[in-house]
């Protein structure tokens, strides 16, 4: 069965003064998809980011999710995205479940509603034994863990994940990787960005390759690497260097 399109990403243009940031890419996100968004350092990844998790405008283009314009819906579409940065979102003096509690907040859930989606997230990502520490007790990957707990409180049915991978133990890398096959089973929407090539390839459906703000290429990784007749995607990297 083909998958259903959630994300339309349309000619999107993004300059930064005289700098051309995105330069007109287009591609799509699918419901029950991991889409992996590569490229070297300056490719417009974090711009990208930026601009679907509704933080930053473009200058031109567009993105539809779930038919509405990002432009013109923003704050309908903001409620269903869900958006792990790379930087941690954590207030490390607070706990794990008040940190949890606080974005609950902000994402406007209260009552039974707050109460069932705390206690959800804490099990989902195996916080249990942690939650009641102060954060800035806790190790690298419980802190990424609980980074992707504060993402998905308000049951988004797309996600960006920008590095969640990063600095993580291995333990804590296994437990966030079966949770991004579990919500992609679940039918969400998924994006996907990594500086490990093997993640990449191990996780992603598909593939958007960026260079200097245009998509080289974009479609599943057996198809990019006949393209470019190469074994890996890190083969690939390793030609343009």
């Amino acid at each position: 069965m083909a998958l259903e399109t959630f994300v339309k990403v349309e000619n999107l243009k993004k300059n930064y003064g005289n700098i051309e940031a995105l330069k007109g890419i287009s591609f799509e996100i699918k419901k029950g998809e991991i889409l992996g968004i590569v490229g070297p350092n300056g490719a417009g990844k974090s711009t990208f980011f930026s601009i679907l998790a509704t933080i930053s405008t473009a200058q031109s283009g567009d993105i539809i999710v779930d038919g509405k314009s990002i432009t013109k819906s923003k704050q309908h579409i903001k409620k269903n995205i869900g958006y792990v940065p790379q930087e941690l979102a954590l207030y490390s003096s607070l706990s794990g479940r008040d940190n949890l509690n606080f974005w609950a907040g902000i994402y406007g859930l209260s009552g039974k509603e707050k109460k069932l989606a705390v206690e959800n997230a804490i099990l989902d990502m195996n916080l249990e034994n942690v939650i009641k520490r102060r954060v800035d007790t806790y190790s690298g990957g419980m802190k990424r863990r609980l980074n992707i707990a504060i993402g998905l409180l308000h049951n988004p049915l797309l996600i960006i994940m920008d590095e969640p991978l990063v600095g993580v133990d291995i333990i804590s890398k296994r437990k966030i990787m079966n949770k991004m096959l579990k919500l992609k089973s679940e039918g969400r929407a998924i994006v996907f960005s990594s500086h490990s090539t093997d993640e990449v390839e191990k996780l992603c459906d598909r593939i958007v390759l960026l260079e200097n703000g245009r998509v080289k290429a974009y479609g599943k990784l057996n198809d990019i690497l006949k393209e470019y007749k190469k074994d890996s995607l890190e083969d690939i990297f390793i030609t343009k260097e």
